[in-house]
């Protein structure tokens, strides 16, 4: 069942609230780590201000209930799916998928070739979600985070 949700995209005072989200999911399960403080210290420049987005997911009463990111790799020429998040009390209703699909039209539409995402399998309700969104499992090689023990992509 699809919680009444709007997608958006990032605007400065959505900041605080992408950061909220991100923190809650991963002091839930794990514990924050220099990757995440040095994302959220720069959303502006590592994932706006080089060509990603920010996609947010308001519901009825203005409340930012989950986010994900496109993040560029130019290095690489691909994008990552990072920060997905939904608040604990919005899980299971269709707002991570939302999120993705959300994320996927705008790649599409922006011409992204490549998209890859670390995750961990302990989540398995995001693992599920990503391999409906059809992401496959690749060989795991330099995550950039301790908690992540898959690495999965989807060749657009």
């Amino acid at each position: 069942m699809y919680r009444m949700v709007r997608i958006t995209t990032y605007k400065p005072c959505y900041k605080q609230d992408f950061i909220r989200l991100n923190k809650q999911w991963i002091e839930s399960y794990f514990r924050l780590e220099q990757s995440d403080l040095d994302t959220f210290l720069h959303i502006d420049e590592s994932i706006i201000g080089c060509g990603g987005q920010i996609f947010l997911a308001v519901d009825e009463k203005e409340t930012v209930v989950g986010c994900c990111a496109l993040k560029p790799h130019p290095e690489s020429d691909c994008h990552e799916l990072a920060k997905m998040a939904v608040s604990p009390d919005a899980q299971s209703k269709g707002i991570g998928r939302q999120l993705g699909e959300a994320l996927l039209d705008y790649a599409r539409r922006h011409h992204v070739k490549r998209i890859f995402l670390e995750g961990n399998t302990h989540l398995e309700a995001s693992i599920s979600l990503y391999r409906k969104l059809g992401f496959k499992e690749i060989p795991l090689s330099g995550n950039a985070y301790e908690r992540c023990d898959i690495l999965m992509e989807l060749v657009l």
